[in-house]
C-alpha cells in the first residue's frame, strides 16, 4: 500500500466522529426547544385584593367547601398569604394562567338593565370580556345568587371551567330574584 492511499482513506473513527457531532447538535436544539416551550412549573397563585363584602358569608363558605379539587387539566391551586376571602384558583400545565374564583363581590359596576345574561343551567351569568383591559379572558358573574360569584376563564379553556363551577353554584346557592344597576 502506497502512502498516498493511505491519506485517502478516512479513519473509522473521523468518520464516526464527523457524523455524530451534526446528529447531537441537532438533538441538541430539539431538546432545548421542548424544555423551552414546556409549561412552567406551577406554584402558589397570587391574587389581589378586591371588593368583597360578603367573602365570608355563609354563603361563600358553603360554596367554597363544595368547590372540587380538580376538573378537565385543572388542580386546584393554593393561593400565596395573604390570600384574599372567598377566593380560589386552579392551575393546568396546559394553559398559562389560572381559572380564578372569587365569591361575595359587590354588583359589577357594568351590570346594569340592559345587560346581556347567559343561562348555563339554571345559573344567570354575566360575561365581562378582559379585552379592554388587555387580559385574555372572560370573568363571568352569577347575578341571580344571594351573593355574587365571578368565574375568570382564560380565553381558549373551553366550557368546562364554567359548567363545572355552574354545577356547584347551583347546588350551594340558591337562586333569586338579579338586581342590575339602573341604565345610565
Amino acid at each position: 500500500m502506497s502512502s498516498d492511499e493511505t491519506d485517502d482513506r478516512r479513519h473509522p473513527a473521523l468518520v464516526a466522529t464527523a457524523i455524530a457531532l451534526p446528529v447531537a447538535l441537532v438533538v441538541g436544539v430539539i431538546v432545548a426547544a421542548v424544555l423551552a416551550t414546556r409549561a412552567p412549573e406551577q406554584g402558589p397563585v397570587a391574587l389581589g385584593t378586591v371588593p368583597a363584602p360578603d367573602a365570608e358569608s355563609a354563603d361563600c363558605a358553603s360554596l367554597l367547601g363544595a368547590l372540587p379539587g380538580e376538573f378537565d387539566s385543572f388542580t386546584r391551586a393554593a393561593l400565596v398569604d395573604p390570600a384574599p376571602a372567598g377566593a380560589a384558583a386552579w392551575q393546568s400545565p396546559d394553559v398559562a394562567e389560572p381559572v380564578v374564583l372569587r365569591c361575595g363581590l359587590e354588583r359589577p359596576a357594568e351590570f346594569d338593565q340592559a345587560s346581556r345574561l347567559d343561562v348555563i343551567d339554571d345559573v344567570q351569568w354575566f360575561p365581562v370580556s378582559g379585552d379592554a383591559q388587555g387580559i385574555d379572558a372572560t370573568t363571568w358573574y352569577a347575578v341571580d345568587r344571594p351573593v355574587y360569584v365571578a368565574v375568570t376563564v382564560p380565553t381558549g379553556t373551553g366550557p368546562t371551567p364554567l359548567q363545572t363551577i355552574t354545577a356547584v353554584v347551583s347546588q350551594t346557592l340558591a337562586a333569586g330574584p338579579i338586581d342590575p344597576n339602573p341604565i345610565n
